[in-house]
């Protein structure tokens, strides 16, 4: 069954570490934030990331070669050097819990606009490309939008 979803080995790991990536990254938007828990999850959950990133560029059925879903990827990437940087350089970056926040908390977004992605994907029928926009453009505009009404309490909570 898996492996007719995914066509491939690296589809599998790509699925695999996707589905871990979705549920601890949900797990650390709704855990107290700084503690050894916290920490543990959220390090399984950059690895589980850098999995789905990398071997998102194994995956060429869709589009026959690079396409939308890799540059995706790319921004995955970053979102994810940007969230664990402020983590090993804490002393050298003034208010680096806010960047971590800003950069993790999106990184958890844009995997929830991969998966409304994939699922839109996989529906017979539906004109794939305003379908996966208007599904990654609203998920976005939700996720944009908790930010900007949760940041400078979070920010504050942080600073603690």
């Amino acid at each position: 069954m898996i492996a007719s979803i995914t066509h491939s080995w690296i589809g599998q790991v790509h699925l695999l570490a996707s589905i871990l990536s979705i549920i601890l990254g949900t797990l650390i938007l709704y855990l107290t934030k700084g503690t050894n828990l916290h920490k543990r999850i959220g390090y399984v959950y950059t690895i589980a990331m850098l999995i789905v990133n990398i071997t998102a560029f194994g995956i060429y059925r869709l589009f026959g070669g690079f396409g939308p879903f890799h540059i995706t990827a790319i921004i995955s990437l970053v979102s994810i050097i940007g969230g664990m940087l402020p983590i090993y350089y804490k002393s050298k970056i003034s208010g680096w819990y806010f960047y971590h926040m800003a950069f993790m908390y999106y990184s958890v977004i844009g995997l929830y606009a991969a998966f409304l992605s994939e699922i839109v994907t996989r529906i017979p029928g539906l004109n794939f490309g305003i379908m996966v926009g208007v599904g990654t453009g609203l998920v976005m505009l939700v996720g944009i939008t908790f930010f900007q009404m949760k940041k400078n309490k979070w920010a504050t909570y942080f600073k603690k």
